[in-house]
């Protein structure tokens, strides 16, 4: 049974676990910081997919990632990566609580798909070939290695995900990040704000 899409939004609007949106997060990128990739995305209108050396994907295609959560759940999962991190040192930076926000039908009118969570190798029987970029391993065998990654609920694109900005809703960690992207975004000449459908602070969803 369908939902128009009323219906569909007001049954989101029931949950506390969901979302109408999807995100995607970004991070340093050699000299440039968080909030200089940023920029570049917004600059560009495309988010670049990631492959098999800078990322976690499968296959020949390169693929965009998106978490399927509220921001509430967002900033979780990215305090935990903080915490791992401070646990673990050296071990790579995944995401910082900088990004981007988009409708979660406009993606999926891009491409955009749920990712496939089963053990690589099984779902590499059933998937063609063409598909391998949605694959997310998914291993609860071995108890003092288990391999899940279902609480980013994630999305992916194949290949890039380009976009305009008035669908976007960029993600910022505190007021001092909001404040320096306003002076990049000013000093830039750019004047992305003005088009953005909204910009949100994230740590004021958790304090």
């Amino acid at each position: 049974m369908g939902y128009t899409e009323k219906q569909w939004r007001w049954r989101l609007a029931e949950r506390s676990d969901l979302s109408s949106h999807v995100v995607h997060l970004t991070r340093e990128a050699g000299s440039q910081n968080a909030l200089n990739v940023l920029l570049k995305i917004l600059n560009d209108r495309v988010i670049q997919g990631s492959d098999s050396t800078s990322g976690f994907i499968c296959g020949s295609r390169k693929a965009v990632c998106f978490q399927d959560a509220p921001l509430t759940g967002v900033c979780q999962n990215v305090f935990y990566e903080q915490k791992y991190r401070e646990a673990n040192k050296g071990s790579k930076t995944r995401y910082l609580a900088v990004g981007l926000a988009f409708p979660k039908t406009y993606v999926y009118a891009k491409g955009g798909r749920p990712v496939v969570y089963d053990k690589t190798n099984i779902a590499k029987q059933y998937l063609p070939k063409d598909q391998h970029w949605r694959i997310v391993n998914f291993d609860l065998d071995d108890l003092k290695n288990i391999i899940d990654w279902t609480h980013e609920r994630e999305w992916r694109v194949p290949e890039e995900f380009q976009f305009e900005l008035d669908q976007a809703t960029v993600l910022l960690t505190n007021e001092s990040a909001y404040h320096h992207f306003v002076k990049l975004d000013t000093a830039s000449g750019a004047a992305l704000m003005p088009k953005l459908n909204g910009l949100v602070v994230m740590s004021r969803l958790l304090f």
